[in-house]
């Protein structure tokens, strides 16, 4: 059933197009996307599919059930934007001002509708059923989290895919791998209090300054010491905030810090490391110290099986040249980890560049000048379509003749 589905993916193109542009010039941030949520069920009116929606968001997760009953494939696509001014100058560009669709989520929601209408065309064939999530609040908010807790994708299905676009790589070139492809994302404030003086006369105060400097300096040294490096993680002092004028001593510094992690181990030992570090450098120095410690995605951890349909089905539909493994994971995160943590799966990352410059600096995610191909549309709905049809009819146990060799020793 898949040979054929980059064919059928590129005679609909045209509609993918129309609508990505259509949520691109109305761009909604956060957990309430209703505009573009209308803009998908209106592209998806044709299709007489079931809906199930929940209170927190205005996500919602469409079934196609096949002609007879099987396992259950999730397909997810994320629909927000980012407090982000648009810079592009295309004809649809953002009408919203300081809101835009910086991080592909309109091309996602446009691939996966894409998908639906390939899917329903193949439904008489199928034996089993496709949820397709369409999820808002993926940019910090997160949205997958509350759809889960909504109970929008209970029971639980049998296996899940994501696909994300990546404008920095060639157009249609597909990338994964098992394991971490994603790290964690946690926001550490650290408040260090101590007890304002003149300038003139610091001993006469407790200065938090010295005592914020030296944990910015020795949250690095946590890094490279207490870590293994082979399962690292990256901390990131983003801000200090301390004082009110030059000749005082400040009675308050503030620290802000990104804490990245890929594994759930390394994330719990990076938490207990900064509290410790936090309470020896704060009594050495005599001052108080709090860490409010928020946490924030977990890791994105593609399962091994999954990770190996992924490139199977790439393989099947573009040839061996579409589909690259990535040697080492991404520090960025993403909210569809929720749904890997309860469902086997995986994540992969879809070409989207524009002619010969892939570089990160030409079109970088999550900045007001992106801009990527649009023929990713019909590849990518192509590809959303063929992982469930292919789990479907095999789930993760391939032809002997496809299956990947051992590795050599």
């Amino acid at each position: 059933m898949t040979r054929d589905l980059l064919g059928a993916a590129n005679r609909v193109a045209g509609d993918m197009v129309d609508l990505r542009r259509a949520i691109h010039r109305e761009p909604e941030l956060g957990l309430q996307n209703p505009l573009t949520a209308r803009k998908v069920r209106e592209a998806l009116a044709a299709l007489p599919l079931t809906f199930r929606e929940g209170g927190s968001t205005s996500g919602f997760v469409a079934r196609i059930d096949g002609a007879k009953p099987g396992p259950v494939v999730l397909l997810r696509a994320d629909m927000d934007a980012l407090p982000i001014h648009e810079r592009t100058g295309l004809d649809y560009a953002s009408t919203i001002d300081g809101v835009m669709h910086a991080c592909g989520h309109d091309a996602h929601a446009a691939m996966l509708v894409g998908a639906a209408h390939l899917l329903w065309e193949r439904r008489d064939a199928m034996q089993g059923s496709v949820l397709l999530m369409f999820q808002p609040g993926e940019e910090g908010y997160h949205g997958a989290r509350h759809m889960l807790d909504d109970g929008l994708i209970d029971p639980l299905p049998d296996a899940a895919f994501a696909l994300h676009i990546a404008p920095d790589v060639p157009l249609g070139l597909v990338r994964g791998r098992q394991g971490p492809l994603l790290a964690s994302a946690d926001h550490v404030t650290i408040t260090v209090t101590g007890r304002g003086a003149h300038a003139s006369t610091p001993h006469r105060g407790r200065d938090p300054v010295p005592a914020a400097c030296s944990i910015a300096i020795h949250l690095q040294t946590l890094v490279t010491r207490r870590l293994d490096v082979f399962d690292g993680a990256v901390v990131t002092v983003g801000q200090i905030h301390a004082g009110t004028a030059y000749n005082i001593v400040a009675e308050e510094a503030v620290l802000d810090v990104s804490v990245r992690a890929l594994s759930a181990e390394t994330r719990s030992t990076v938490e207990a490391e900064i509290r410790r570090l936090v309470a020896g450098i704060a009594a050495a120095h005599g001052v108080e110290a709090r860490v409010d410690y928020r946490d924030g995605f977990p890791a994105t951890i593609c399962d091994a099986r999954a990770a190996e349909h992924g490139r199977r089905t790439v393989e099947r539909l573009f040839g061996a040249e579409g589909w690259s493994t990535l040697p080492q994971p991404y520090m960025n995160s993403e909210d569809f980890s929720y749904v890997l943590e309860k469902v086997p799966g995986a994540m992969f990352m879809i070409g989207a560049g524009q002619g010969g410059d892939v570089s990160a600096a030409c079109c970088a995610l999550h900045s007001g000048d992106l801009m990527f191909d649009e023929a990713v549309l019909p590849r990518g709905a192509a590809l959303h379509a063929a992982l469930a049809l292919d789990y479907l009819a095999e789930r993760f146990n391939p032809p002997a003749d496809e299956r990947a060799e051992p590795p050599a020793h």
